[in-house]
């Protein structure tokens, strides 16, 4: 188990005795039961568990797309649940990324616009080398005029890559990326997550359920019952899998 400080440099998100629960009463549920983690810098985490086990509310909560019940959630050295209205919007805009599983693009925009869009909206001047960068490496270059509609699946989701890295933020939030691709688009996409890391020193948080994916992290995480429960590091598909099966997920 990876023990929390008060202060961790190395820290790219950490969350201290997080809580979140649905619901009150008898049909009270604790998504999240007391969790500690830290997420490093320049590190590639993946977060399993079984179904229901709150993978994707830590996510939500450490986030800010959600209120925790109880705990302390950090990006970096900020307290997300000490910043006002404002400061929130502008963490989410300009310090984290995410990508979703139902890629979340506007159906009207081009491909190149969906990966500008923030920038867009609040006037600021994108870099165009970085948006070279990240173009050529997710081989969208011949597709930037083309709308979500006019897409491949991965296609779509490669653009969603780059949305969340044009601002180079400090941290990708990555919920079931694959979830709604096949086997080799799957693949391209976890391929350019593991560059992302490794050439480019960025911090990514990634949930699934997949074994095959869970593989390309440095780190898998395990949740269970809202509890964190285990880790693997330099996991493989095999070890992922079988840590899973006696999660009983």
């Amino acid at each position: 188990m990876t023990l929390i400080s008060e202060r961790s440099t190395l820290a790219a998100a950490r969350a201290i005795d997080l809580v979140k629960t649905y619901g009150t009463g008898d049909v009270a549920v604790r998504a999240l039961d007391g969790v500690n983690v830290e997420f490093e810098r320049g590190c590639f985490t993946a977060v399993m568990g079984p179904s229901g086990s709150g993978k994707s509310t830590l996510m939500h909560c450490m986030a800010g797309l959600d209120v925790p019940t109880g705990g302390r959630t950090f990006v970096g050295e900020d307290e997300v649940g000490r910043l006002d209205d404002a400061a929130l919007t502008q963490l989410r805009r300009d310090r984290i990324g995410f990508v979703f599983q139902s890629f979340n693009l506007v159906p009207t925009l081009t491909a190149a616009e969906n990966i500008t869009i923030a920038a867009d909206l609040g006037g600021e001047a994108v870099d165009r080398e970085w948006f070279e960068v990240l173009v050529s490496q997710l081989r969208l270059a011949d597709r930037l005029t083309h709308r979500p509609g006019e897409l491949s699946g991965g296609q779509q989701q490669r653009v969603a890559c780059a949305r969340a890295l044009i601002g180079r933020p400090e941290l990708i939030f990555a919920d079931e990326p694959t979830g709604n691709l096949d086997s080799n688009a799957s693949a391209e996409v976890l391929e350019f997550l593991r560059r992302a890391v490794g050439e480019h020193g960025q911090s990514i948080v990634m949930v699934t359920h997949d074994p095959l994916a869970a593989a390309y992290a440095d780190r898998v995480v395990f949740l269970a019952d809202g509890k964190l429960v285990a880790e693997l590091r330099s996991p493989t598909s095999d070890a992922v899998l079988e840590q899973m099966k006696r999660l009983g997920g």
